[in-house]
């Protein structure tokens, strides 16, 4: 495999983010490389158009009135400047500022973060520890049972092993260690500290006001009958709390609004950006396909550097000049090609999945690899490697270019079915369902089996479980 062959696959496998930081690494390591428009954009005196007469005159005159007010506001100014500064003065020692400015790191991190930075979890219940007026003994406790909570908020040891893990250095009894978390379990945010679910529920049904509807029912929930609240056995709920359906579908509502993880508002997770490699739209009754021209800066050759190499004689800096010349001519070539080829493919991909654009998720078509390898005269390695990471815009969302690819299913009329299709028409069926007797993965395969798509029932559950859809018996609802 040639060098130029290894360049040319290397740069169709990367993706936006990183085809953008190979072209800049090649801008700072090829002088023969530059951005076309940087260097349109550095005009000669002779492409400077001279300015008509009747223009100057009108210049002259604005900036003459101009001139005037400037004059006005400049007198003002000096007015407040001292006649004599030493000339070791600093401005700060003339004029007071409007206080201590933050240096630029901050500045620009905050910038950059704004209001999206929060503290972890452990940092915000220790400043809340130090706010809160403990012994020095219970705060040796309270900094051991935080040092024990996850960043989910639960506490992963029991109050006989952190009080074990103590009792060696500090005199102190188990009862203690509990009155110490009982005090930690009012730290925000609520729930915090708890020891399993139905503590943290009860932590935070506790911390609501009195007068929440529903509230004593709930706790009643929570600490007697949460096993049938999970299971979702609503009759046996029902038969015995002795509420009516309405009070118990009340109740539920107010402990669906609770958090089972607490510390989940504190978990940090990292910002994930998209930039569409294509755009797909619809112009004139045509699918219109064109490369984002924001992916990435035209390149051009530098001339300045390769007239210099035909003047040069045979020495080591015009050795260098020619082989950087022939090395950014390898790399344009390959970025041209890395382009033809996406363009290629998208616009492939885009012919037959039109259904899939006009209609949505069940008219997608099923489609393989192989298939636009055909229609492309490409290596199936070539087309995979083109779509992955890669990603289109289109006006139903913006989709990796594997999205379109998908296993059919054979239907009753000998023709074929996307799995996609399939999962659209599961989500359909699942979200039309009655909440009291949602349907069942082998109701699903029968309603199906009437539309004429032949699918087992494990696979109908395979589809569900991909779309983080529970089973039916966990979708039961009151009403």
């Amino acid at each position: 495999m040639t060098p130029q062959l290894q360049q040319a696959i290397k740069l169709l496998q990367l993706s936006t983010l990183d085809l953008q930081q190979e072209i800049q690494q090649a801008l700072d390591s090829n002088p023969m490389l530059e951005i076309e428009e940087l260097a349109d954009s550095n005009s000669t005196e002779e492409g400077i158009a001279e300015t008509p007469p009747e223009t100057i005159d009108a210049t002259e005159e604005d900036s003459a009135q101009d001139q005037g007010v400037g004059d006005e506001a400049e007198d003002s100014w000096s007015e407040q400047i001292p006649e004599d500064l030493p000339v070791d003065s600093h401005w700060d020692d003339v004029y007071e500022t409007s206080g201590p400015g933050l240096p630029w790191e901050d500045y620009r991190h905050d910038y950059e973060h704004g209001d999206a930075r929060s503290d972890s979890l452990s940092a915000h219940l220790h400043w809340q520890l130090n706010l809160t007026r403990f012994s020095d003994v219970d705060r040796l406790i309270a900094m051991a049972i935080l040092d024990a909570t996850n960043s989910l908020g639960r506490l992963t040891s029991s109050v006989e092993d952190i009080w074990q893990s103590m009792v060696g250095e500090l005199d102190i009894e188990e009862d203690e260690v509990l009155a110490v978390l009982h005090r930690l379990q009012q730290f925000d945010p609520p729930g915090v500290c708890s020891r399993d679910l139905r503590e943290c529920l009860l932590n935070q049904l506790n911390q609501l006001p009195a007068s929440t509807p529903m509230l004593g029912k709930a706790r009643l929930i929570v600490d007697k009958f949460l096993q049938l609240l999970g299971n979702r056995d609503y009759r046996q709920l029902l038969r015995r709390t002795r509420l009516s359906e309405d009070e118990l579908q009340a109740a539920m509502e107010l402990i669906q609004s609770l958090t089972p993880n607490p510390g989940e508002m504190h978990l940090e997770s990292a910002t994930e950006y998209i930039v569409p490699d294509v755009f797909v739209s619809k112009k004139q009754n045509r699918w219109a396909v064109e490369l984002n021209p924001d992916i990435a800066p035209r390149l051009r050759i530098n001339s300045t550097y390769a007239d210099m190499i035909k003047r040069a004689d045979h020495s080591a800096d015009n050795a260098f000049l020619k082989d950087n010349l022939q090395e950014a001519r390898w790399f344009l070539k390959s970025l041209l090609s890395r382009n033809e080829t996406l363009l290629k493919v998208a616009t492939e991909i885009v012919a037959r999945q039109r259904g899939f654009l006009e209609y949505g998720e069940e008219a997608m078509k099923p489609m393989v690899l192989h298939d636009i390898a055909d229609a492309v005269s490409m290596h199936e390695s070539t087309i995979s490697r083109v779509t992955t990471n890669k990603y289109m815009h289109t006006p139903r969302g913006i989709f990796e270019l594997k999205y379109f690819f998908s296993s059919h299913v054979a239907t009753a009329g000998g023709g074929e079915c996307s799995s996609t299709a399939i999962r659209a028409l599961i989500k359909k069926l699942i979200a039309a369902e009655n909440p009291r007797k949602p349907l069942s993965d082998s109701k699903i395969t029968v309603l199906l089996a009437d539309q004429g798509i032949k699918v087992a029932r494990r696979t109908i559950a395979k589809y569900r479980e991909s779309m983080i859809i529970p089973p039916s018996n966990e979708r039961k609802r009151l009403a």
